[in-house]
């Protein structure tokens, strides 16, 4: 699996990252986890508010920051 954290460093977007960490732990399954600070990588997911969450290709998530439980749903 590999999740991929859309987003140029702001706080949202680390609250993010961070997030997503304890989630994985949590699940105890193997994860790929990405930042991607690219404008252009992020464009091309079509997400055009960060953070961005997306979860083996797919986007998850945008413009916002999920709790633990959220992310942990979606694995």
């Amino acid at each position: 699996m590999k999740i991929e954290i859309l987003g140029t460093g702001c706080k949202k977007c680390n609250e993010l990252e961070a997030k997503v960490k304890q989630a994985v732990a949590k699940s105890g399954k193997f994860v790929q986890i990405e930042k991607v600070a690219d404008l252009q990588k992020i464009m091309a997911y079509g997400v055009m508010s960060t953070p961005g969450l997306v979860i083996d290709g797919e986007v998850k998530s945008t413009g916002k920051v999920l709790s633990t439980a959220e992310i942990l749903a979606l694995l």
